[in-house]
């Protein structure tokens, strides 16, 4: 199945940008793994939007799958594309601010 299923994802074939869409002047989150151990969440940015500076206990890994977002990591600005991932360290202040509108898989694995 190529779009996104709205029931449980288990066992389905999903394509990974369908699982939310951008929303003028907000930021869709979709959980899609909420386990003890770790969460996997999709995201997408419209233009303008990004989350603030914050920092998080574990490492978390963000893959760009459409578009391209500015990551800043303890002051550092990387631009991050489609198709290229980066990982933001545990207890180092982090933001992300949209380069126009992107989408993205937010990976934090907590063991």
């Amino acid at each position: 199945m190529a779009g996104a299923p709205k029931g449980k994802l288990l066992g389905q074939v999903v394509g990974v940008a369908a699982l939310g869409e951008y929303q003028e002047g907000s930021v869709v989150s979709r959980t899609i793994i909420n386990k003890k151990v770790g969460t996997v969440t999709f995201f997408a940015f419209a233009e303008g939007q990004g989350l603030s500076e914050h920092t998080a206990p574990y490492d978390a890994l963000v893959q760009i799958l459409e578009g391209e977002a500015d990551i800043i990591i303890s002051g550092n600005a990387q631009r991050v594309k489609a198709g290229e991932l980066i990982i933001m360290p545990a207890n180092e202040p982090h933001a992300l601010q949209a380069v126009g509108q992107f989408k993205m898989l937010l990976i934090m694995i907590r063991a």
